[in-house]
């Protein structure tokens, strides 16, 4: 189970519980290698045991792991640990889109074309991995506080292999597909159509589609034409609209047949907003007949130096190439009275020497036998229809599998009375109806044999219906513990050890403690199956009040503590660094984003500056002996340029210096000596100066020094 403040894969701390869905929990927790925050997606505890449910998780996590794209929640890690399944995905701090379309009523056409831009790219690069969503609404895509539109939750989304051609899976009724609905094949169009719902409420803030069932919303994606949005909003461009008309179309082939179209036209409207050049394919013709043409018979005997047969099915389809029998032109389908005349006037045109005699006997022959056959093809469907060859024996008559017998969305009750409930729920599942089981004891009825049906035999529910079965527990159940007010570990283990399968919900409460039972369903006393599920609510303590995050940027230490004290937040780690632009002592950085909503008393960082860091500089050499040095003490001077001065004395050369802690790094050196000097004398022999001992200071020269 998994509790805030443990540690998962030696690196993730879990911090807090940020939302919830049908298999998962997503929890908020720290990466301590990599000293970031993430989302962690964990597979609920009572579907650990349930191998379809733990396959289905893993196909999750590869599926969305195989995808990096700038619109799409990135995912970091994946793992099991002692039974926990989890997924580590990027933490975007936001809000999804169906908030943010909740809290702005509806969204400006500029503002939905962008978000629907980015979407349509994050889909695309799924689309390209051959993976299809199957459900994007605008509760799976985030808005990131910097604006960024990102798609998360390809939690039904299947690799689109060879091996998929048919798929159950559905998504929020509100925005899936007609193909969807029906519980057929769906793929890379089914987003599309998705996306144009999910803009349609981005514009005018109601979905296209609403009712009192999921059945009847489904039934109206199915039937009913999509709605305008400029019924709800007049302003929006007639370019947009179309393309929400183009995206939503009921047929997969008259939608747009990729994001990439889409994204195009997007931009295209964001540009030309009022212009008309979304191109929808016109509904198909089907079997409509079409009227042969003067232009188009000599286009074809041109081509082929006979008539050709006048029935052509559809435009885009070529007709037959054959020779008419003379006098005998084919039947004019569709084709006014009025034009009798001219017709026979086309067909005396045409020479005799247009007619092979052979081929004339031969297309004849052919006519009557196909006549032959249409006729008793049509005499046998006939035949079948009013049972006329029907004898006694059926044992020849294909089976009429149970649920055939439907009229639109609505399918015939079976009995399933007596059926043990697997065998039940089998056969319910299998013409699509659910099921909700409660026992009950009984003396007649075997143990799990179903005892009574919520509907009748015979009558008519809703497809996706959910019937409720009473099922037998046999002579005597087991007696369920009062396990309200246990820890939560400790119940489910007391009710376990009885033979019950424990089912863990949760709910905030003022009155019970963390992590202990509120209530539970059946209730004490109460006897139920071996095996039967006990559902257990567990406290998750006090509701989370919520604050937002300040900004401390630039703030001293003591008002930045005093500013989270005021948000009704707490002070935690206080570092520091250097910095060349935050004064010493105020704060630098803090390790949640200002603006951001988060429960009180979470607990913040703060990164103090240390001012500028001071840089210093050292002068090392190998001094060599000064120019009329022969022996003695030399006094070397070091000169920086702000005035700070070094010497020292030595005799030895060549002498090593290591002088530091300088704060420029530029200076001069100097040499300081003693030399013996010989008197001198002039032309007449006679003492100009007495020789001696003379000081000698050299010129000073420019040095660099290094930075330490």
């Amino acid at each position: 189970m998994i509790k805030i403040g443990m540690l998962i894969g030696d690196r993730y701390e879990i911090l807090e519980k940020i939302g919830t869905g049908g298999m998962s929990d997503v929890y908020k927790a720290k990466c301590h290698k990599l000293n970031r925050f993430v989302a962690i997606k964990v597979l609920k505890q009572e579907f650990n045991e349930n191998t379809n449910f733990v396959s289905k998780f893993r196909i999750e996590a590869q599926a969305a792991a195989g995808l990096a794209h700038p619109n799409i929640v990135n995912v970091y890690d994946v793992g099991e640990e002692e039974g926990i399944y989890y997924i580590v995905m990027e933490l975007v701090e936001g809000i999804t889109l169906k908030n943010y379309i909740e809290k702005k009523a509806r969204l400006s056409v500029k503002e939905a074309v962008s978000i629907a831009i980015q979407v349509s790219m994050g889909i695309e690069a799924a689309h390209n991995n051959n993976i299809i969503h199957r459900d994007i609404k605008p509760q799976n895509i985030m808005i990131a506080r910097d604006g960024k539109v990102k798609v998360t939750d390809f939690g039904i989304a299947k690799a689109a292999t060879s091996n998929t051609i048919t798929s159950n899976v559905m998504g929020s009724v509100h925005y899936t597909s007609p193909e969807q609905a029906r519980g057929g094949f769906s793929d890379e169009k089914s987003d599309i159509y998705s996306l144009g719902c999910t803009m349609f409420e981005m514009l005018t803030g109601h979905v296209p589609f609403d009712g009192e069932t999921t059945v009847a919303i489904a039934i109206k994606h199915i039937q009913e034409d999509m709605p305008s949005p400029r019924e709800f909003v007049s302003e929006i461009p007639v370019s947009v609209e179309q393309i929400i008309f183009k995206a939503t179309q009921k047929s997969p082939d008259r939608r747009y047949q990729s994001m990439g179209e889409l994204i195009e036209d997007l931009k295209h409207s964001l540009i030309a907003p009022d212009e008309d050049f979304v191109k929808i394919i016109p509904v198909e013709m089907g079997g409509a007949t079409r009227v042969i043409t003067e232009a188009d018979i000599s286009e074809i005997k041109d081509r082929t130096g006979t008539i050709a047969g006048i029935n052509i099915i559809g435009e885009s389809e070529k007709p037959s190439v054959q020779k008419p029998v003379r006098k005998k032109p084919a039947p004019k389908i569709e084709e006014p009275d009025e034009d009798e005349e001219d017709y026979e006037d086309e067909e005396d045109e045409y020479d005799d020497d247009d007619l092979d005699p052979k081929m004339e006997r031969i297309t004849t022959i052919l006519a009557i036998v196909a006549a032959v056959i249409i006729g008793v093809i049509a005499l046998a469907l006939a035949a079948n229809a009013l049972n006329i060859f029907k004898t006694g024996d059926d044992s020849n008559k294909p089976e009429q599998t149970e649920g055939q017998e439907q009229e639109g969305n609505q399918v015939v009750m079976i009995n399933v009375v007596g059926d043990d409930l697997e065998t039940a729920k089998k056969r319910l599942n299998d013409i699509g109806l659910g099921t909700r089981v409660t026992t009950q004891e009984s003396d007649e009825y075997e143990e799990n044999q179903v005892i009574s049906q919520g509907v009748n035999e015979g009558e008519k529910v809703d497809m996706y219906t959910t019937i409720d079965l009473v099922v037998s527990s046999g002579t005597e159940g087991i007696e369920v513990n009062d396990v309200t007010g246990m820890e939560a570990e400790l119940a489910a283990k007391a009710l376990e050890d009885k033979g019950f399968r424990v089912v863990k919900d949760y709910a905030n409460d003022d009155t019970v403690e963390k992590d202990r039972v509120i209530s539970q369903e059946p209730l004490a006393g109460s006897k139920a199956t071996k095996g039967s599920s006990i559902t257990l609510v567990i406290s998750q303590g006090k509701a989370v009040k919520e604050t937002t995050i300040p900004d401390l940027r630039g703030m001293t230490e003591s008002a930045a503590k005093a500013r989270l004290e005021e948000y009704k937040l707490k002070c935690g780690t206080v570092s520091e660094t250097y910095n060349d632009s935050v004064s010493a002592g105020c704060v630098v950085t803090q390790n949640y984003n200002p603006g951001l909503t988060v429960a009180e008393g979470t607990v913040v960082d703060i990164t103090l500056s240390l001012g500028a860091k001071e840089v210093t500089y050292k002068y090392v050499a190998d001094l060599q002996k000064p120019t009329g040095y022969t022996g003695g003490s030399v006094t070397v001077t070091i000169k920086a340029s702000n005035g700070d001065i070094r010497t020292f004395s030595t005799n030895k050369f060549p002498c090593a210096v290591n002088e530091t802690g300088f704060k420029v790094n530029s200076g001069t050196i100097s040499f300081t000596f003693n030399i013996e000097k010989d008197p001198e004398y002039d032309e007449n022999g006679y003492e100009i100066s007495p020789g001696g001992t003379e000081t000698v200071t050299t010129p000073e020269q420019p040095i660099t020094f290094t930075q330490e």
